[in-house]
């Protein structure tokens, strides 16, 4: 049914009215939880898609044109096909989910009672290379502040540095390293593997703080003799370059929320969920069973460890809960180090006799563990954004005998459906126009990596993801350039397309869906490039909003306050309130703050306005700051958005189109964070506990108080 030119609007209207009840209206009506509701939804999901790749098939494969048309729309399609086949694996996923929240909390008063001497050992890994003191240091005091009777804390250095062997001792953990770097990070693991006899292993990466009932709310799940990996979500306390460079910092959620909290749950449903590096605990008797080791085969050796296991017969089991924060990637050029890693070690797993195509494995898991997503992506991205580009130019259709009537009925609900079921099974985590600008500026630079890789899937270098003040980067300038000029050839083609004299396209009903669509790629590409204008840090540590009573003392005419907070980081605090009694301080005057969980703080103001008044701490390499530390990255506080509605996302991204400018919002507290450099402070004076137990902070505080 190539054409239905004279057919009545109210059967043209009829798919996409139904699709509009089905995907949008249904799910806002029942629960999605529903294992009917959801096999419900992906069934009118794949017959929609059926429905338009039988369409597209048998109707609009021949041109009119020649044979280079015809093969350019033979090209369309099979691109098309791909990613509709990885899409209809992806909503198979979707059909089941998980929730283990009420297991979690079934087990953990059980695991409270435990003592030193009930309680499996826990040796807890932190994996680092070159990070500097300024980012482990959160990590570190994480783990130590873990509640679990029974731990021994790790750093594995790969680097062998001096400075942090000497951090290690005077905060009381372990410090392990080895003679080389072979492996990468799987080596240090498992060389830490051999001199370690912890029963269980976690593992976090040195970006990665846990949260203090991290493994009360894991541990329990060993309790299943099939249970190897224990894997949480990766949260993050800081904001990505999307959210950064596009001015989105509080409304638009971080581009992993989607996986981990919609996919990996139900993935979870299908005993498929992986492990992800980091935030994770495995038993160290599953480790025996495939070596004894982790996997060095791939540069994404936690993946394939699960491949190795679930062929063992022992389950990846997710809990979605926030239980760990890391840093997102700071800058655009460790976004890309991060992916590019992703994407080869994916593809490199493909061809590994563990991989999802050998035997041993349900079909279903071979399915989940298909890593065809990194190779559709990009292509789907980037022939969305040169097929109208090349019809307005050339006149070579991606379809033939297409009319818009046709487009009506077959083409916008198979679109309506696939984003709308997403949207269903990941309310709040998933936007199509952010995940198209996202996919878009990923696939400029992971596919030329993944068909590489496809050529040769071995030999790539393990690159570390820059972290701290290693992630600096400049700006995108061969994206920003390649976004730029598809703006301009599209332009060209609007403007061809005005003119009976030069137009190229010769069905007149199809030129108002052409400039739609060509509009929408603009709007697209010009978020792109904003996407690789990398913004500058505004400080150098994240700060939390933290509303709490605190008392503030003036050092240099004795007054003092009962204030509120407004927001904390390690580098200073803002107050409010007190006005009167604060209005005759002076910027630099030394002060003494009592933060709740922390003591008494020493200090400066930097800043004092109608508004409140900018605290800067001078902490130096005293106790408070690790309790500041525990206070601030170990309690569930996060600066990222959580969740938004997909229209305000929308909307908030179109915003971006007249305004071209980040967000300029003002914390209460000093900008001139981070005077003093943590990676130059001395080591730590304070005697701790020993290497194999945990330091406790609360202890710490208690004296800090009672020193006060």
């Amino acid at each position: 049914m190539a054409s239905l030119e004279g057919a009545e609007w109210s059967l043209l209207l009829a798919p996409l009215l139904i699709v509009i009840g089905l995907i949008y209206v249904m799910p806002g009506a029942i629960s999605m939880r529903s294992p009917w509701a959801r096999w419900t939804l992906v069934a009118v999901v794949w017959a929609v898609a059926a429905r338009y790749l039988w369409w597209r098939a048998t109707a609009t494969l021949i041109t009119d044109q020649g044979a280079a048309e015809t093969v350019w729309s033979v090209g369309c399609f099979l691109v098309e096909l791909l990613a509709i086949l990885d899409g209809a694996l992806l909503y198979l996923a979707f059909a089941r989910t998980s929730d283990r929240r009420g297991e979690a909390d079934a087990a953990e008063p059980r695991l409270r009672a435990l003592t030193a001497e009930t309680a499996p050992k826990v040796d807890v890994f932190i994996p680092t290379y070159d990070e500097p003191l300024a980012v482990l240091e959160k990590t570190i005091i994480g783990a130590c502040a873990m509640d679990w009777p029974n731990v021994a804390i790790w750093v594995l250095d790969d680097k062998r540095r001096p400075w942090l062997r000497d951090y290690c001792a005077a905060k009381g953990v372990g410090y392990i390293t080895r003679p080389d770097n072979l492996g990468a990070k799987a080596g240090n693991v498992n060389h830490a593997l051999t001199v370690t006899d912890g029963e269980f292993v976690a593992i976090f990466d040195a970006d990665f703080v846990p949260q203090r009932q991290f493994l009360m709310r894991c541990m329990g799940f060993f309790e299943d003799p099939k249970i190897g990996i224990v894997q949480t979500p990766h949260a993050f306390y800081n904001h990505d370059p999307m959210q950064t460079n596009l001015g989105m910092r509080k409304s638009l959620p971080d581009d992993q929320r989607f996986f981990f909290e919609a996919i990996m749950p139900s993935r979870d449903g299908w005993n498929g969920a992986f492990c992800c590096g980091s935030n994770s605990i495995t038993r160290r008797a599953a480790l025996q069973d495939v070596g004894g080791a982790l996997p060095e085969g791939s540069i994404t050796e936690d993946q394939l460890l699960s491949l190795e296991l679930l062929r063992k017969g022992y389950i990846t089991r997710y809990l979605n809960e926030r239980l760990a924060y890391g840093l997102a990637p700071e800058s655009v050029s460790a976004f890309f180090v991060q992916r590019q890693r992703w994407a080869q070690g994916a593809i490199q797993i493909l061809f590994l006799k563990a991989g999802p195509l050998a035997p041993g494995l349900p079909l279903i898991q071979r399915l989940l563990f298909l890593p065809t997503h990194w190779l559709t992506q990009g292509l789907m991205c980037l022939m969305c954004l040169v097929t109208p580009a090349v019809f307005l130019l050339t006149g070579a259709p991606p379809m033939g005998h297409t009319s818009l009537e046709a487009v009506v009925y077959y083409v916008i609900p198979m679109i309506l459906a696939m984003c709308g079921g997403l949207m269903a099974f990941a309310p709040g985590k998933y936007n199509p126009l952010a995940a198209q600008v996202l996919g878009t500026f990923q696939s400029f630079k992971l596919l030329p990596t993944v068909l590489l890789t496809l050529l040769r899937p071995h030999g790539h270098a393990f690159k570390v993801t820059p972290k701290g003040a290693n992630a600096s980067g400049a700006y995108e300038r061969g994206i920003f350039l390649l976004c730029l000029t598809l703006i301009l050839a599209t332009l060209a083609g609007l403007a061809i397309n005005l003119s009976p004299e030069w137009r190229r396209i010769q069905e007149l009903s199809l030129v108002p869906l052409v400039a739609l669509w060509s509009a929408f790629n603009i709007v697209v590409l010009f978020l792109v490039s904003l996407l690789c204008l990398q913004t500058p840090a505004r400080r150098g540590e994240e700060r939390f909003p933290v509303e709490e009573p605190a008392v503030v003392r003036n050092l240099a005419n004795g007054g003092s306050a009962t204030v509120m907070s407004t927001d904390m980081s390690l580098s200073g605090i803002g107050l409010r309130g007190a006005e009167d009694a604060i209005s005759t301080w002076r910027s630099g005057d030394p002060l003494s703050v009592y933060v709740s969980m922390v003591g008494w703080v020493p200090a400066r103001l930097a800043r004092l306005s109608k508004g409140g008044i900018g605290v800067h701490f001078v902490l130096g390499d005293r106790v408070e700051r690790d309790l500041l530390v525990r206070k601030l990255f170990t309690g569930g506080l996060n600066t990222a958005a959580d969740s938004a509605t997909a229209l305000s996302v929308t909307m908030g991204l179109l915003k971006r189109i007249w305004t071209a400018r980040m967000d300029q919002t003002l914390s209460a507290a000093p900008a001139e964070d981070d005077t003093t450099p943590v990676a130059s402070l001395p080591k730590a004076t304070l005697v701790l506990a020993p290497a194999d137990t945990r330091i406790d902070l609360g202890a710490l505080a208690e004296r800090n108080r009672a020193a006060a």
